[in-house]
This record gives C-alpha cells, sequence and structure tokens, in this order.
C-alpha cells in the first residue's frame, strides 16, 4: 500500500465493527497485516476473536475493555486505565509500520465518554506514517475527527430487531 487513508464509520446504525472487520478480512487475504484494537470490549468470546486466531498473523485483535458496560458520566477508574494502554498500544503499533491497517474500535465511544482525550486522537491521526490506514469506529464521532479523515460513513437506524425483543445471536452480533 503507497498511501494510508484515515477512514471512519459512526452512526447509531449497525455495522460499523463489522465493517472494519471486512476490510481487515479483505486486507489479509492480500496478505497486509491488521491490528484491531476493541475499546471498551472485554472478556466476551466475539467471533471476529477465533476468526482472527485462524488469520493470524495478519490479523491481530486485542480487547482493551471489560465484559460490564462503562459509565457515560462516571467511568470506573480501570476503563480509563484499559483505555490508555489500548491507546498506548495503538501508537506504537501505528510508529512502528509493523502494520497495514491499523483499527481503533469504538474510539469514538472512548473519546466521547472521556476515557481518551480528542486532542491525543487528533494528534494520533496527523502523525500517522504515510504507508498506515487507519479506521477508526463507533457512534459519537467528534467533528474534528470527521474533518481530519478522508472517508466518512454513517451507519443509520432505520429498524432494528431489537426493537422486536431479538437479542443478540452468536456469529451475528457476538
Amino acid at each position: 500500500m503507497k498511501k494510508g487513508l484515515i477512514q471512519v464509520y459512526t452512526g447509531d446504525g449497525k455495522g460499523k465493527t463489522t465493517a472494519a472487520l471486512g476490510l481487515a478480512l479483505r486486507a489479509a487475504g492480500h496478505g497486509l497485516k491488521v491490528l484491531m484494537i476493541q475499546f471498551m470490549k472485554g472478556n466476551i468470546q466475539y467471533g471476529e476473536l477465533e476468526a482472527s486466531k485462524r488469520l493470524s498473523p495478519h490479523l491481530t485483535i486485542n480487547q482493551m475493555g471489560r465484559e460490564t458496560f462503562v459509565s457515560r458520566t462516571n467511568p470506573d477508574p480501570i476503563d480509563t486505565e484499559l483505555a490508555r494502554k489500548g491507546f498506548e498500544l495503538a501508537r506504537e503499533a501505528i510508529r512502528s509500520k509493523a502494520y497495514d491497517i491499523v483499527i481503533l474500535d469504538e474510539i469514538n465511544v472512548a473519546v466521547d465518554y472521556g476515557l481518551i482525550p480528542l486532542k491525543e486522537v487528533l494528534e494520533l491521526m496527523e502523525s500517522k506514517p504515510e504507508s498506515v490506514e487507519l479506521i477508526l469506529t463507533g457512534r459519537y464521532a467528534k467533528p474534528e475527527i470527521l474533518e481530519k479523515a478522508d472517508l466518512v460513513t454513517e451507519m443509520v437506524e432505520r429498524k432494528h430487531y431489537y426493537q422486536k425483543g431479538i437479542q443478540s445471536r452468536e456469529g451475528i452480533e457476538i
């Protein structure tokens, strides 16, 4: 890849992480190395974790969160600590150029919840090496992030089966 760009998948609709994983799958098929850091997610056996083991070393996923939901108004200090560790991992991975693509899954939510300062994310976007593709996912993407991105896709919920009481299903949402 000659020129890595910055992509953002945001909005209230389903599919932000799924879109990033689709891109990761495509990249792995071409022999590119992908790192996905999942902020605010942990100890849940999402299907992508098992798939990444099969696609290793082309796809690596690190969860940097707990199984429980994070409080938007009063996050637990451990949630902030895990998010900070994830962000430091992202910085190191991007700086090292060891990966062709770095996906920061749910980073927009982590910023909105105050776990990671917006300023630091903007600096990371600005300092990214030209050869690295950077993908940021999650609801609540800040206007400054959208402005710096090369591609912005907003998922809009029109209808969702959760409204009928259908819960998360293995292989589909988890």
